[in-house]
Formats: structure tokens, C-alpha cells, sequence
């Protein structure tokens, strides 16, 4: 008997980028990308529907950012376990996204070096800052 699939759900306001995290998750035996959302409040309804392990979520989305999706989804769903994908190297970004409840962040630009390492220390219950301050 196999094991259940990890399942990820993709959000990000750019069809380019979920496309591409898309290719290289499913790429990985075990893994399945259960769905995509464009925006924060998307995310919030998928994650409530699609009930994924771990949500890939980029911090600045129209109609409601990461942060604040981050936030709803974790208050709703204690165990969710949220990763921030984010454009933007700012000072602070670590913190605010463990305030919010995320159990990990990675820069896109690093994303072939950090995404599958994080996403599996965050199935693993572990968390995974990938970020240089």
C-alpha cells in the first residue's frame, strides 16, 4: 500500500510563476499540486475546499496579500502549514511571515535552490527560513 500524496496548493498572482512551481513540484514522486489560486482570498476558499498539506503562497497578491491570507488560513486551520514564496528581499520579511503563521519562506529567486528542501522540512513539521538578511 503507497503512502498518501503530499498535496500542494499553488498561490500566486502570476499564471508564469504557478505554472513553473507547478512543473517542478509534480515533478517529485509523491507530491501533487491539488490546485491553484490568483489571489489571497482565493487561496483562503481553496484551502477551506481542497484541504492541501502545505499552500505555496506569494506574499503580494491582489485583493488580499499573503500575509493576511496567511493569517485567515492559519486561525481557520491550525495545522496548515504555509509557505511564503516572495519576489522581494526585504528586512523583516522572515518575521512577519512567522507572525502571520507560516512555517517557511523562500525567495523566487532562490526557488531551484530552496523550494523542494523547504517543502519537505515543512511536511516534515519542521520550519525553513531560506533568507539572507
Amino acid at each position: 500500500m503507497s503512502e498518501k500524496p503530499l498535496r500542494i496548493l499553488i498561490a500566486d498572482d502570476q499564471p508564469y510563476i504557478r505554472r513553473a512551481v507547478r512543473a517542478l513540484l509534480e515533478s517529485r514522486p509523491g507530491w501533487e499540486v491539488c490546485g491553484e489560486a490568483s489571489d489571497g482570498r482565493e487561496a483562503i476558499r481553496k484551502t477551506d475546499e481542497l484541504q492541501p498539506d502545505i499552500i505555496v503562497m506569494d506574499m503580494f497578491m491582489p485583493n488580499l496579500n499573503g500575509l493576511e491570507a496567511t493569517r485567515e488560513i492559519y486561525g481557520a486551520h491550525r495545522g496548515a502549514k504555509v509557505l511564503i514564496l516572495t519576489l522581494h528581499d526585504l528586512p523583516d520579511l522572515s518575521r512577519a511571515a512567522r507572525d502571520a503563521g507560516a512555517k517557511g519562506l523562500v525567495l523566487k529567486s532562490d526557488s531551484n535552490l530552496f523550494l523542494i528542501p523547504a517543502i519537505e522540512a515543512i511536511g516534515n513539521s519542521e520550519m525553513y527560513f531560506a533568507y539572507k538578511q
